[in-house]
């Protein structure tokens, strides 16, 4: 099988992107933080740190979970390795939500996103339909919850934060408000080629290893 061209990123390396990424979100004055799972999980958590204030409170993390990738898996024989084929991840057109927000819920809680700012966050901006999506719902059910409440004059704004952005045409766009305010931040943007996250690898220290042969580390 042909060799399928790799970023690998260390746990180090999340940790430093997502440091240096902290300053410019902190301007934001971010309320709660939404993680789109999987991916947004780790570097959400580790934002938390370092957007913390002395004397504030931690920020809350919600999470919504959502599914746009499809994995196929090529059989592994003679005429495949003669084709030169390889497992690939294929993306997919159609946005699956897994897991949501419990508006119902956080109407009685400081928790809520009326009048808000809040700072969504996930691993990788590929095609960007994920992204616009996790914010397009977002502000519909806001905008929803507001009018139940009576409280349309209150302002939701939002901020998108990823790892990484991969350099290629998008699928979908982000508002226009959000993306000429600067509202939109990502650390790092690289190439369109798979990158390979450490909370995805079985065997963390090889992919130290490789991540450090990169200078992912």
């Amino acid at each position: 099988m042909a060799e399928v061209e790799k970023l690998y990123i260390s746990y180090n390396h999340v940790h430093k992107l997502c440091k240096g990424a902290a300053e410019t979100i902190k301007a934001f004055k971010p309320d709660l933080m939404v993680a789109i799972g999987g991916g947004g999980f780790i570097p959400a958590r580790i934002l938390r740190t370092f957007l913390k204030s002395p004397g504030s409170k931690n920020i809350p993390i919600q999470a919504i979970g959502l599914t746009l990738y499809e994995e196929i898996v090529t059989p592994a024989d003679d005429e495949a390795a003669d084709k030169g084929t390889a497992e690939e991840e294929k993306l997919g057109m159609e946005v699956i939500r897994t897991q949501w927000l419990d508006f119902t819920t956080l109407e009685s809680h400081a928790l809520n996103l009326i009048g808000k700012n809040v700072l969504i966050v996930d691993e990788v901006d590929d095609t960007r339909t994920t992204l616009h999506y996790a914010v397009s719902e977002l502000q519909k059910d806001v905008a929803v919850q507001a009018k139940k409440l009576g409280r349309e004059n209150e302002k939701t704004r939002f901020f998108v934060f990823v790892l990484h952005n991969k350099d290629k045409p998008k699928r979908a766009e982000l508002p226009v408000e959000l993306m000429e305010s600067g509202q939109y931040l990502a650390a790092e943007t690289v190439p369109d080629i798979w990158i390979a996250y450490p909370w995805e690898a079985t065997d963390i220290d090889l992919q130290t290893e490789l991540a450090a042969k990169q200078g992912n580390i």
